[in-house]
């Protein structure tokens, strides 16, 4: 499908520092405000232990949207809204205010400098994966297959559902 015509994309939420539960649901709701958005399904919000990097726990989620937007230009509106959450990249996998992921665009692939569909590590992260399956149990990637079939190889990595 186009973007023109709409896409389906999946957005990965995360956020470790201040009110970081209630700056989910926030950047959720800017979301669904964005033009060439419209909020399709919501996961719940999941706690897990920061991945590769320092810092209090996660609170994550995966939203689904429909965008008539294209991957490069819903990548900008993602890293806008992050700015406007005060996220700042101080190093590498620093802790955050706000981490929005572009995870899937439609059928869309991708491999640039600013850009990789579908999202690099999306089928290595629980705390991808299960919100993810939450809104999209029968969700397939390019390249990857069907996405319920990568949760095995992430079984040891703890996660909390909270609703």
């Amino acid at each position: 499908m186009s973007a023109a015509a709409g896409a389906t994309a999946y957005i990965g939420i995360g956020a470790n520092l201040g009110e970081a539960r209630a700056t989910v649901a926030a950047a959720i709701a800017e979301l669904a405000r964005r033009p060439g958005c419209r909020l399709l399904a919501a996961s719940s919000v999941w706690r897990s232990a920061p991945v590769d990097a320092q810092g209090p726990d996660f609170f994550n989620a995966v939203a689904a949207i429909e965008t008539t937007l294209a991957p490069e230009a819903l990548l900008a509106v993602l890293q806008a809204l992050e700015q406007a959450f005060g996220r700042q990249r101080p190093y590498r996998h620093a802790p955050r205010t706000l981490d929005l992921d572009l995870l899937l665009h439609g059928d869309a692939l991708r491999s640039t400098p600013q850009l990789t569909l579908p999202h690099p590590r999306l089928h290595q992260r629980a705390f991808v994966l299960r919100p993810l399956l939450e809104i999209a149990p029968d969700l397939a990637a390019p390249g990857l297959g069907a996405l319920a079939d990568w949760l095995p190889a992430c079984a040891d990595q703890a996660l909390e559902k909270l609703g």
